[in-house]
């Protein structure tokens, strides 16, 4: 049995066509619970606004639902995009659950707003608040410590949790504040593949040692595309790719593409570029997924893979999520 490294998922509660909110976070539900019963050891779920497929704006809400219908696998963001909130009110979100469920709640940082301009700009944020990451993680993370004096500004909930931040990066800047602060690195792979070799590099070699992480810790996403066979995943990936083609240009549409209008972009440059998102994929049956994802592992020095589970269909994800950790 090939050996893996420990594997997490994120989950985006994506929102089917057909579909509501309120299906896409029940499934959110189901898949955390197939997780744990499968010996995964996370589920992330990231931040991202204006966007009517994805229903995981509210990562703070999700997780404190998902807490209480799970038992022991680990849930946290992935990421909050800093630049959108206070670190206070963050530390304070954050430090509630993780009073509320010790050891199971994680944190992952971003720099990027997750959503456009407008959006931006109702979140009531400026674009100098993302100047201000650095000194934003360090302030949050003094409200997660018990260092501040009782008589300054204190996250309640929040002081003495020291919930577990991870820098969130698909570039060398976030790389580099990890690396700065002693803090464990996740690069977005799954979707931003290009610099993933030299930014894990970069984060390794220029590791400075902190008390609560003396070694570096990386984890990468990577997508996974699990069938019962080898050829059946390989028929569902090239369904995987047509929908993601599909979902991705019929953004500001009045109406979503069809399967075949998207099937004549495929090879379009904006098809061209909407693929290469998926260029760390594994694909396969149970033995050769895993063998896939090993492969990766490896090729990207990384501790942990945060599996994104990318078929088109709620059944097809669930599925794949266990035939992942299949270890018959």
């Amino acid at each position: 049995m090939t050996t893996l490294p420990p594997l997490s998922i994120l989950d985006l509660a994506t929102v089917e066509a057909d579909g509501s909110i309120a299906d896409a976070l029940t499934h959110s539900v189901a898949l955390a619970q197939l997780a744990e019963q499968q010996g995964y050891s996370r589920v992330w779920y990231a931040e991202h606004h204006n966007m009517s497929s994805i229903a995981s704006s509210a990562t703070s809400v999700l997780i404190a639902h998902v807490a209480t219908q799970t038992s022991t696998i680990g849930l946290g963001a992935g990421g909050v995009m800093l630049p959108n909130h206070s670190p206070l009110v963050i530390a304070e979100q954050f430090g509630m659950l993780a009073e509320l469920h010790p050891g199971r709640i994680h944190l992952g940082l971003g720099r990027a707003p997750g959503t456009d301009g407008a959006t931006f700009r109702a979140l009531r944020r400026t674009h100098e608040a993302a100047e201000r990451f650095p000194s934003d993680v360090l302030e949050l993370q003094s409200y997660l410590s018990d260092e501040l004096p009782r008589n300054a500004v204190n996250a309640y909930p929040g002081r003495g949790t020291r919930v577990p931040l991870t820098i969130l990066g698909s570039s060398l800047f976030g790389a580099q504040l990890a690396a700065q602060l002693g803090l464990p690195y996740s690069f977005a792979s799954h979707f931003a593949p290009q610099l993933l070799t030299t930014a894990v590099q970069h984060y390794r070699a220029n590791y400075t040692p902190s008390a609560a992480h003396p070694t570096p810790y990386v984890s990468a996403g990577v997508n996974v595309v699990a069938a019962a066979t080898d050829a059946a995943a390989e028929q569902l990936f090239a369904r995987t790719e047509l929908d993601r083609v599909r979902r991705f240009l019929s953004r500001g549409r009045e109406r979503d593409l069809t399967v075949d209008e998207a099937a004549t972009l495929m090879d379009t440059p904006a098809g061209t570029e909407i693929r290469a998102m998926l260029t760390h994929t594994a694909i396969g049956g149970p033995e050769r997924v895993r063998t896939e994802l090993a492969e990766f592992a490896k090729f990207a020095d990384v501790d942990e893979l945060v599996t994104v589970h990318a078929a088109p269909t709620r059944a097809e994800q669930l599925e794949s999520v266990r035939l992942t950790m299949h270890t018959d």
